[in-house]
């Protein structure tokens, strides 16, 4: 790994399944727990996440769901079209680091979302655990195991050595800017102390923007998902559009859950937006208490890695 400027910084199939010792339930490879009866050839979408509740319950009574709001109070306030705008232009310039996809994953060791209700596992494990599941149920796309491996590596925002971003500015649910707040946004009253909620310019359905216009010309707030879409972009990717979208747009969750602002989408979009329907239950439901073994794993990921993207990247 080469670091250009000091700035504020995962296989082989196991085919046998394993009778968890404790749960008396299948392990199958990489980890995942299914219940006895259950046909191992497919993703079991859980009923409740690791803390016991529904996922996404952001209502749910417990001091993490505390944080949790306050997390989205920060985001709406803080999070304008012109700070939006200054961020894409500073990190487009990619010149903090290179390193490549792999070194990138271990660098998540070190990463947890505090605006997850979900997950306070390290992120690379919730990266495996998607992928991993996404492979079960589609073996033969593997652009979509890859895509599931990196979508939130963007989340080295986090770290002192690309910038120490505070949480609100590199994870949560994004919404688009420059046009009027939707109420499928979570949280959406910590709209009103944001400085654009009462832009004229801003207020309308349509705001700066015309219908069908192209999520492509709309300015989403700022996170790990466009960060790492410019990284996987401007470094040549071969991956195909619809994982580009997936890692753009997978915490876009007022339009992929709520079905808000599809007026601004064009039919490219819409082509995208089945597969991230499809990605959105293993980002969603595969987080687990359950760990991957990650030197299993990792010769089949690292073969992906090879196919898709150069060897060093530009962060």
């Amino acid at each position: 790994m080469t670091i250009l400027i000091e700035h504020p910084d995962f296989g082989s199939q196991v085919d046998d399944p394993k009778v968890h010792e404790e749960t008396n339930e299948m392990v199958l490879d990489g980890g995942f727990v299914v219940p006895k009866g259950i046909s191992n050839e497919a993703f079991l979408a859980p009923e409740v996440n690791a803390f016991g509740h529904g996922f996404r319950d952001y209502n749910a009574e417990s001091e993490r769901q505390k944080g949790v709001e306050e997390f989205y109070r920060l985001q709406h306030i803080n999070q304008t079209y012109d700070f939006v705008r200054r961020l894409r232009e500073e990190y487009g310039k990619l010149n903090r680091m290179e390193m490549s996809i792999w070194e990138c994953c271990e660098l998540l060791n070190d990463v947890v979302d505090d605006s997850d209700p979900d997950l306070d596992e390290p992120q690379i494990q919730h990266l495996l655990q998607s992928a991993e599941a996404i492979r079960k149920d589609y073996p033969d796309e593997d652009w979509l195991h890859l895509t599931a491996l990196i979508h939130d590596l963007g989340k080295v925002l986090l770290l002192p050595s690309f910038g120490g971003l505070p949480q609100w500015a590199v994870v949560g649910d994004t919404f688009p800017l420059g046009c009027a707040f939707d109420e499928a946004n979570i949280h959406h009253k910590y709209f009103k102390e944001n400085p654009d909620y009462n832009n004229p310019a801003y207020s309308t359905k349509n705001g700066i923007y015309s219908e069908g216009c192209g999520l492509n010309n709309v300015m989403i707030s700022w996170g790990h998902d466009d960060y790492m879409y410019l990284v996987a972009k401007e470094n040549g990717t071969t991956l195909p559009t619809a994982g580009l979208f997936i890692i753009r747009y997978h915490s876009f969750y007022p339009l992929h859950k709520g079905g808000a602002y599809t007026h601004l989408m064009n039919k490219e979009d819409k082509d995208n937006l089945k597969w991230l329907h499809v990605f959105n239950k293993y980002d969603l439901y595969s987080k687990s208490k359950v760990l991957v073994d990650v030197e299993e794993v990792k010769p089949y990921y690292l073969s992906l890695i090879e196919k898709y993207f150069p060897a060093k990247l530009r962060w």
